[in-house]
């Protein structure tokens, strides 16, 4: 089965930031849900079941942190990044105190925000399948072996770090920041072609049909489509 993306939920009153947020971390590949109160907050998270909540604190009827007590209750906890005012520091030391994952200050950048983001589902608090299968693709994680078709395809570390960073977004396009960012570390050489070099291994080893595909201008996509236009 394909690994679904992960599901935010933002909370925020004033309208322009949730439209904003939201554009941003859906075109980051995300599902995103948006409420404009604490009460809303409160009940959509039974229903979409977020894997994060980015949670202001100033709202109109409950409070972040009385959202951030109840969502608490719950089993497993949901993850919270607050976003709170930049001269109010009594705010992100309450929320960091509560158990908070983390804070983004108002005004923010919207890629401190995304980065934020990522790194708190990073942490490993979104539950992930412990196989991950794409077509005849079968990646278990937990053992780090990789089948096709039921032939073991022997990787390096790097490989396969970079194979199971695809099959768990399969059918989203992938650009060489976000592979970086994820697969190397911030010492990654942005004009090199290491990932290029990667991909064509993987292409080797998995051998046809051909699951990893070429967005030129884009990035990279893993899907079992055959027919789906590739510019590989």
């Amino acid at each position: 089965m394909q690994n679904e993306a992960p599901r935010i939920l933002v909370v925020d009153d004033e309208e322009s930031i949730t439209q904003l947020v939201s554009t941003v971390l859906r075109y980051e590949g995300f599902e995103v849900e948006c409420a404009a109160g604490g009460r809303a907050a409160v009940k959509l998270t039974d229903r979409f079941r977020p894997d994060l909540v980015v949670l202001d604190v100033m709202l109109p009827d409950l409070d972040g942190f009385e959202v951030y007590r109840r969502l608490s209750a719950t089993e497993p906890r949901v993850p919270v990044l607050f976003l709170t005012a930049k001269d109010q520091p009594a705010d992100r030391v309450h929320g960091l105190t509560l158990g908070a994952d983390d804070y983004v200050g108002k005004p923010f950048s919207l890629e401190e925000l995304v980065a934020r983001v990522r790194a708190i589902l990073r942490r490993g608090q979104v539950a992930t399948p412990a196989v991950i299968e794409v077509g005849d693709l079968r990646v278990d994680t937990s053992a780090q072996r990789v089948e096709r078709a039921g032939r073991a395809v022997e990787l390096t570390t790097k490989e396969y770090a970079l194979l199971e960073f695809f099959t768990r977004n399969a059918g989203r396009v992938i650009g060489r920041s976000e592979i970086s960012e994820h697969v190397w570390d911030e010492n990654f050489d942005p004009i090199s072609n290491l990932i290029e070099v990667y991909v064509q291994r993987l292409r080797r080893k998995l051998g046809p049909p051909p699951l990893l595909h070429t967005r030129r201008g884009s990035g990279y996509v893993l899907h079992a489509h055959e027919d789906e236009p590739s510019d590989d």
